[in-house]
């Protein structure tokens, strides 16, 4: 019994020596345009999803107004458009380059249609998540210690509703406003109630 015991012990300890092995060997992809490493994928999703769904905010914004659309459009345009792209525009160089790649939220052709009678849709709060906290290894930054709450929720309500943008919203994402990208504020006879509570 002894010696299947120091036998086990012997296999754990030669995983971890192996794989700091195979780390110092230079073999390992650390390249952003190389493959990514055994597991990796499911590691990281796992991590992931565990540790969104814990840190998830109890808090929500609702669904958007048209301004905060064009606040999140403006905010999207100047900050994440370089990355996860832009209507009627190919991805660009430094989305190419990077590992894992970042999801194109628009692609090569124009915004889809407007639908007025469809109500805009409450934010993604594991959008929101990602937004504020990054992703880490992926080149996603985080965007919390920079975008206030209100911003934060404002790109997320915006990414939610990509696929049914106002005119206002669509201008604001193609920089045909001149209305500056932080001028997020709203007269408060339209402002809505505080951030509901699930």
């Amino acid at each position: 019994m002894k010696k299947y015991l120091i036998a086990l012990i012997i296999g754990i300890l030669l995983v971890p020596a192996a794989f700091y092995l195979y780390l110092l060997s230079g073999h390992a992809p650390v390249a952003a345009s190389a493959s990514p490493l055994p597991f990796e994928r499911f590691f990281a999703r796992l991590a992931m999803r565990a540790t969104i769904a814990r840190e998830l905010p109890k808090a929500e914004a609702g669904p958007p107004t048209e301004s905060e659309l064009v606040s999140g459009a403006q905010a999207y345009r100047q900050y994440c458009g370089v990355c996860h792209g832009f209507p009627n525009e190919q991805p660009t160089v430094i989305s190419k380059g990077m590992y894992p790649h970042p999801p194109q939220f628009f692609h090569a052709r124009p915004v889809d249609a407007y639908n007025p009678t469809c109500p805009f849709r409450p934010a993604d709060r594991k959008v929101y998540w990602k937004i504020k906290n990054g992703v880490r290894l992926t080149g996603m930054p985080g965007f919390g210690g920079s975008f206030s709450e209100q911003q934060l929720w404002q790109v997320s309500q915006f990414l939610g509703n990509a696929r049914n943008l106002p005119p206002d919203a669509v201008a604001a994402l193609e920089g045909k406003t001149e209305k500056p990208p932080h001028s997020t504020a709203v007269p408060k006879s339209r402002q809505r109630p505080a951030l509901r509570h699930k």
